[in-house]
């Protein structure tokens, strides 16, 4: 059976879960890391991930969700570290015998990918196309950069800034781009981004 994204995502949020806090966790914490209100429809992502093999569920527990893998081995994607090359000026390249967990670099409760579109943030090598990870956040730091919802209806990637009047601006890094500068109460803060991955292949 083939998981749609939101499916995925709480899986791995149920794996990274067991893998810190050694217990699963419950429905509530599901819906408060997926950000809805609604036990149903928690309910109906964890009913298939039943139906596809990688959960099981304890009645009457409160706590009863039972992962069918090993957290180790279904949560650990490692590629070898063989050492470091230099950007500047040549360096010796001597290899290393090491790993990278991957699961370790990005994986963490609250955290999603999205996908970027458009150039807004190429100046700090964000391009159209990347993947960043968030973190879930309601509140940031100026210098941030988040994912802000304007009116409750458009989403936006950019460098959070607050200012002395306590407006918020939404900077981009592109300097064909203009700030964009709104009330406080107009900006939900989603997210801050925490890393990023590129494929070039």
């Amino acid at each position: 059976m083939t998981l749609t994204d939101r499916q995925k995502q709480v899986y791995d949020y149920i794996c990274t879960y067991v893998r810190d806090q050694g217990h699963t966790p419950k429905l509530r914490e599901i819906a408060e890391f997926l950000g809805i209100r609604s036990r149903g429809s928690v309910h109906r992502y964890v009913q298939a991930l039943v139906q596809a093999g990688l959960i099981e569920i304890e009645p009457d527990r409160a706590r009863g969700i039972r992962l069918l893998q090993d957290v180790e081995s279904s949560n650990r994607y490692t590629l070898p570290l063989l050492g470091r090359i230099a950007a500047g000026l040549p360096i010796e390249a001597i290899p290393d015998q090491d790993e990278i967990d991957l699961s370790e670099f990005f994986i963490r409760p609250n955290r999603f990918v999205l996908k970027v579109t458009g150039d807004s943030m190429v100046e700090v090598g964000i391009l159209d196309g990347d993947m960043v990870v968030v973190e879930q956040a309601s509140t940031a730091r100026d210098g941030d950069i988040v994912v802000a919802l304007i009116d409750r209806e458009e989403a936006t990637l950019k460098t959070f800034r607050r200012n002395p009047d306590k407006s918020i601006s939404l900077v981009p890094s592109n300097s064909s781009m203009k700030t964009m500068r709104y009330a406080a109460d107009r900006v939900q803060v989603q997210g801050i981004v925490v890393g990023q991955m590129r494929s070039y292949r």
